[in-house]
């Protein structure tokens, strides 16, 4: 979606309604750097300081995140998924584990009865990695195919509401899977391949693979759970 430059009246408000426009129609993703304040300047054709002002907004709302000499980044695709980040945040790795499960759970169940070729290409892909990674102890980039494996899994829904939840509590997610992941490497479940969720995922994959809801879900409640037992209260 091109910008457009604005009218001279309500500056902020135009540009703020802009911006918001490029995240809601998913031109920038979560996680996405934005243009910078000089080219979003330009494009718009308003001065740097009514861009500035625009993204603070934008940042206090929650969508935005601004970080010191690396740019601003889409952190939410709504206000409403901002304000649940912020809270998420503030909350024990327990409670955090327990939204996932809710959102995991029925994702698992619901990939199992839409998923496509493609989704499981993605998924197939995400595996691989995730094993590769751990055989390697490359721990950083485990958790980002750990990460991408889950996230293939809620694609594979084709529920753009499920998705955007997810999108909106990635960070926590993610943060999560690292916490998981670098405490079990350390320990003696490293030996026993790929388990910074709690198990092998491979017997997710196939129950997907199969179609297979009961055993989908039982897979994706078994991991979540298994976490949980790990977790202090």
């Amino acid at each position: 979606m091109p910008l457009a430059s604005t009218r001279r009246t309500g500056l902020v408000d135009q540009v703020i309604s802009q911006l918001r426009a490029q995240i809601d129609s998913g031109e920038w993703g979560v996680g996405d750097r934005i243009p910078t304040e000089s080219e979003l300047s330009e494009q718009l054709e308003v001065g740097r300081n009514t861009v500035r002002e625009a993204v603070r907004a934008l940042a206090h709302a929650g969508l935005l995140e601004i970080r010191q000499g690396a740019g601003t980044f889409v952190r939410a695709s709504s206000e409403l998924g901002g304000a649940l980040r912020r809270r998420l945040e503030r909350s024990r790795l327990r409670e955090n584990l327990e939204v996932r499960r809710a959102l995991e759970v029925e994702a698992a169940r619901l990939a199992a009865l839409r998923h496509t070729e493609e989704d499981m290409a993605e998924i197939d892909r995400a595996m691989a990695l995730r094993e590769s990674t751990w055989r390697e102890r490359d721990m950083s980039a485990f958790v980002e195919a750990d990460f991408a494996f889950h996230r293939a899994v809620v694609n594979a829904t084709h529920n753009t509401l499920l998705i955007d939840l997810y999108d909106d509590i990635a960070q926590v997610v993610y943060a999560s899977i690292a916490h998981t992941a670098y405490e079990q490497n350390e320990g003696e479940e490293a030996e026993h391949g790929p388990s910074g969720d709690g198990i092998d995922h491979s017997k997710l994959t196939e129950a997907l693979r199969e179609s297979d809801q009961v055993a989908a879900v039982r897979e994706a409640t078994c991991y979540i759970d298994e976490l949980l037992s790990l977790t202090e209260d």
